[in-house]
């Protein structure tokens, strides 16, 4: 039943919320165990493992027990131990979380996740933001929204005009905070979460109290008028040339393609598996050891939710409609984000990125608060969630004295 959402001071929103919960059929789960069955895989390359892709023993070891071990149900009710909601807001339909500080009001926060993750990434920050106290953080506690992107699990993509751009889900973002009741509020995630907070933040910055970035999604204007790069941000931009050598191969499939690799990763758990978690693999702080890092329930969580709700494909669009509607996208001379911002830089990847410096961030932003973690890659909020909450709280501490 649909019900009106309210805010702590029990304003009714402009669109109606209906609570969810995540409920795959069985059907849809005996039918991915059989397919996982009836995997053909490829030969092993030749060379080391890993080093054209995903590791065929390990991929095989992986699909058996996602075959014949892994409990889904068991995984759904991990899910659902927050509070999942629906809600239509113009042409979208958005499932978001949405856990209110556990004593009294908390400070209004939506975050957002990337490619190839989903909102279970920032789960882990949930207790942690709305019950600072009982889990040795100090700062102020957080109302958090973790919305799923359009296209990704529960989050159908919609057919706009001119693509579902960051810029498009930065006013979807703004007007689900507004309609959940909150004027003010802050913003922030890692990937494509932060290049929505970021045109949030260009393009509507009076409700934004802060944008807190666990990456730097958006590269800063340096054409023509602009200062001369540094020493340090010429050897960041190098260092991110020979990681593109390396790891851009999917970029430029899925901006150009995505609807021929789409078929394939759609009808086998074998390869959405490999294409998504050597992702996981490279870009986290896992020493070449992906479960080292992460649960094998948590990754399968990950992987199943796309196979689930059928949204590999849609999800591989964000690549194709920010290439084609908004040049990649480019930003110019003019934009600039005056809303305070803090950057935690989680640069301790398997296959490093670089490390960049803040004067590469400030030409872009207005940085308050620079901090460079001492572990943790590009899936901070499931990697090190305390660093990350830690420095939430303490950079929004800063702003609500």
């Amino acid at each position: 039943m649909a019900m009106s959402s309210r805010n702590a001071a029990g304003s009714a929103s402009p669109f109606r919320v209906e609570p969810f919960s995540v409920a795959v059929d069985a059907a849809v789960i005996d039918d991915l165990r059989a397919r996982i069955r009836r995997s053909r895989l490829p030969e092993a390359a030749p060379g080391g493992p890993w080093d054209q892709g995903a590791d065929r023993d390990w991929l095989a070891g992986l699909l058996g027990y996602w075959a014949e071990g892994f409990d889904w149900q068991a995984a759904e009710r991990e899910l659902n131990s927050v509070a999942h909601y629906r809600a239509r807001i113009g042409e979208a339909e958005v499932h978001f979380v949405h856990e209110r500080a556990r004593h009294g009001g908390g400070i209004p926060l939506v975050l957002g996740h990337g490619w190839p993750s989903c909102f279970a990434e920032l789960l882990p920050l949930v207790p942690l933001l709305t019950d600072p106290g009982t889990h040795g953080i100090s700062g102020p506690a957080f109302d958090v929204v973790i919305p799923s992107l359009p296209g990704y699990g529960f989050s159908p993509r919609p057919a706009v005009a001119g693509g579902v751009t960051y810029r498009y889900i930065a006013g979807l973002w703004h007007r689900l905070m507004r309609g959940l009741g909150y004027a003010r509020y802050g913003a922030g995630g890692g990937d494509f979460g932060a290049g929505i907070a970021t045109f949030m933040a260009l393009d509507d910055p009076e409700p934004l109290t802060g944008l807190h970035l666990t990456n730097l999604e958006l590269t800063p204007y340096t054409g023509p008028g602009s200062r001369p790069l540094t020493g340090r941000e010429q050897r960041y931009l190098e260092q991110s040339r020979r990681w593109d050598e390396t790891e851009r191969g999917y970029t430029a499939i899925q901006s150009t393609k995505p609807q021929t690799l789409g078929y394939a990763l759609n009808d086998s758990p074998a390869g959405l598996a490999a294409w998504i978690l050597e992702k996981w693999r490279s870009w986290s702080d896992c020493g070449g050891d992906l479960e080292s890092r992460f649960p094998a329930d948590f990754l399968l969580t990950v992987v199943t939710l796309y196979w689930a709700t059928r949204t590999i494909t849609s999800s591989m669009r964000d690549y194709y409609d920010n290439r084609r509607w908004q040049g990649e996208p480019r930003l110019g001379p003019g934009d600039l984000v005056r809303v305070p911002t803090a950057v935690a830089v989680f640069p301790h990847m398997l296959i490093p990125e670089g490390l960049p410096p803040r004067e590469w961030a400030e030409r872009l932003y207005d940085v308050h608060r620079w901090t460079v973690m001492p572990a943790g890659g590009h899936f901070a909020p499931a990697e090190e969630p305390h660093l990350v909450a830690r420095d939430i709280a303490a950079f929004f501490a800063t702003l609500h004295r």
